[in-house]
Parts: structure tokens; C-alpha cells; sequence
């Protein structure tokens, strides 16, 4: 069926449609003589065949030959001036668009200074106008083939993030610097994208950047970091995390070495793993052992064969967590009756001549 548009106009144009097409999809049939009404703060373009025609600005027009010329041109219509003729009209709103967001769909990527590697998210608001609505038209409508606002806006969207990755990847510093460049980041990335929206018949007003925040992979090695920077002294860290699970293992129901053993593993957290840590910390008092007080001469008593914690710390004239510290990493062989350790004065013998 043909559709004879005598009418032409978009009433129900929302504040933030961008674009309204007549008919909404397919060619419209438009007689010459039909009246196209326009209102503030829209303009009117005729397409056909990939191209933006004639633009009307804001009032009442008719269709005619005098008026459309270029659509005459091109498709030779016929005497009496009432042949209809095909063609799309995309009302442009001309209003100024406010608030409008952006966000990182996903994270971006970037080389840290400080941590290597980091992933960001970034999102901010920016505002616009179309400045040249048939350019706007033939850049969005007829290159790009969009002309829902929701489209149109993710396509905008898109150019901005790109432009944001390129200039944090222009910086080659790290996110901890980035709070205190909000400002110039913005204006860095207005000024970028600006040239890019003008090519598209857009003006670009106003540009902020609002946050840039790590994923919880980045922020957790962040934290991580951060506690290491506040542990300083590794060695004392490892006294007081030995001490703190021996309270622990202490004070489990029932104590029995299997609770002794779960409270030692979640108090000593780095472990077995950092053995070679504590080995390292340790030399300066292995290096150079004490001799058994048996040895020592002066009268002193000679030490038992089979000792407890405490006194493994006194043979070897270090703090109980040291010891406790070398059993759990294997470098001194004991036995476990309970709650307690027993530690034969061989074994400490041995590992002082290694």
C-alpha cells in the first residue's frame, strides 16, 4: 500500500530523543504540496540513498519545487507537481543534551609504574548539541546506520572511552597519581574527543571525569601491598605471628594435636611457605651458636637430653617463637604431646652443626 504523507512532523520528539525518523521505518511517499511542520529546537532532514538532502529549521514549510530542489534533481519528477516522491525525514533535536554518561563497559588494561600491571574501570558525564544536523544525519544516520538515541549514545560512548585509554597510556605513571590529575584528565580527554564529535555535526560543551577505581584484582594486590609496606621488620612479624598461634593452639577445646595443629597454620599464615624467609632472618643467631651449657664450663648444669620449648630457647639462647618457628618449618625435628612440644638436646646439636 502506498503511504501518501501530507502531514509531515514529529509531535511526540521526547526531551532526550535525539533523533525521530518518519516514517519509523521503510521510505515515506511525499507528495509535493505536503506541509512539514517543525518545531523549536528541531530541524528537519530529508534522506535518501545514504545521503542528508535538505535541512528545514523550526516552522511551518511546504514541499516544493522551489524548496527541495536536490530531490527534484534527483528523481525527476513528473508535471503537475502532486507525484509523490521517496525519502526518510530524521528530526534533529537541537536542544542542548545534559547529564549524559559514560563508563567503561569493561576494564581497561594499563601498565602501573608502581604495580606493574592494572586493570581500571573510569566513568564520568559530558554534555552536547548537534551543532550541524545534516552532517549529523549523514555521519550517524547514513555511515553508521544508527538512529535510535540508545545507539547513537553508545556510539558516542565509545569514542570516548577510547580516547581515555589513549591518554592513560600516554602517562606511564600510576593510579595512585591519578586523584590529584582529575582536572587536567578531563580536560585532556575534551579536548581529544571534541575534535572527534565535530566530525559528526556534534558540539561537545562540558567533560568531566568522575572516578577511576581498580577491579578487585587490582585493589586487592594494592592491599597486600600496602600491609607489607606496614609490617616493615619481616623477622619481628614472623615472632609475633609464631607467638600469637601458639596462644591460639593453647586455648582450642579440647587441644589434642589436631587443633593444636589447624590453630598454628591459620596463626602462622605465610608458614611452611616462608621456611626459606626464616632461615634467612635466623642466620645471624645459627651463624655463630652459643655453646651448650654443658660445654660452657664454669660449673654451670649440664642440659637435659630431652627438653621443653622454653628451655630448646635457653640451650640455644633465643626467644621461645624462634624455635617454635624452626619446628614448624621442619629445620628442627620435635615431638608433639598434646599441647606441648619435647625436643631432644641431639636434634639441637644437629641443627647447630649444620
Amino acid at each position: 500500500m502506498v503511504r501518501i504523507f501530507d502531514i509531515v512532523e514529529a509531535p511526540d520528539q521526547g526531551q532526550n530523543q535525539m533523533v525521530y525518523r518518519v516514517p519509523p521505518s521503510g521510505s515515506g511517499d511525499f507528495r509535493i504540496g505536503s506541509q512539514v511542520i517543525v518545531r523549536e529546537s528541531q530541524n528537519a532532514v530529508f534522506f535518501r540513498d545514504g545521503k542528508a538532502l535538505d535541512v528545514f529549521g523550526p516552522g511551518r514549510h511546504t514541499i516544493t519545487t522551489a524548496n527541495i530542489p536536490l530531490l527534484i534533481n534527483i528523481l525527476g519528477l513528473a508535471f503537475r507537481g502532486n507525484t509523490p516522491f521517496k525519502a526518510e525525514v530524521y528530526f534533529v533535536n537541537m536542544r542542548d543534551f545534559i547529564d549524559m554518561k559514560w563508563g567503561t563497559p569493561e576494564p581497561v588494561t594499563l601498565r602501573d609504574k608502581e604495580l606493574g600491571m592494572v586493570r581500571l574501570r573510569a566513568n564520568g558525564r559530558y554534555s552536547m548539541a548537534v551543532a550541524d544536523p545534516q552532517m549529523f544525519v549523514a555521519k550517524i544516520v547514513g555511515t553508521q546506520g544508527l538512529y535510535t538515541t540508545n545507539q547513537i549514545e553508545d556510539y558516542l560512548r565509545g569514542i570516548i572511552i577510547s580516547r581515555l585509554t589513549d591518554m592513560l597510556g600516554e602517562l606511564g605513571g600510576s593510579l595512585f597519581d591519578l586523584p590529584a590529575q582529575f582536572d587536567e584528565l578531563s580536560a585532556g580527554i575534551k579536548a581529544k574527543v571534541a575534535d572527534d564529535f565535530a566530525l559528526l555535526g556534534v558540539q561537545l560543551k562540558q567533560m568531566f571525569l568522575g572516578s577511576v577505581s581498580p577491579t578487585e584484582e587490582t585493589q586487592k594486590a594494592i592491599d597486600e601491598r600496602a600491609s607489607m609496606g606496614a609490617i616493615g621488620n619481616m623477622q619481628a612479624y614472623m615472632q609475633y605471628q609464631a607467638a600469637k598461634s601458639m596462644r591460639d593452639a593453647a586455648n582450642q577445646p579440647g587441644g589434642g594435636e589436631a587443633g593444636t595443629g589447624v590453630g598454628l597454620g591459620a596463626g602462622m599464615g605465610l608458614g611452611a611457605g616462608m621456611a626459606g624467609m626464616i632461615s634467612q632472618a635466623m642466620q645471624g643467631a645459627t651463624q655463630q651458636p652459643q655453646q651448650p651449657a654443658a660445654q660452657s664450663g664454669g660449673g654451670q648444669a649440664a642440659a637435659p637430653e630431652v627438653m621443653t620449648l622454653a628451655e630448646a630457647a635457653a640451650y640455644l639462647k633465643v626467644d621461645p617463637a624462634d624455635v617454635q618457628a624452626l619446628i614448624t618449618s621442619g629445620q628442627i625435628k620435635a615431638k608433639q604431646i598434646g599441647t606441648e612440644y619435647r625436643i631432644s638436646k641431639k636434634a639441637l646439636d644437629a641443627f647447630l652443626s649444620e
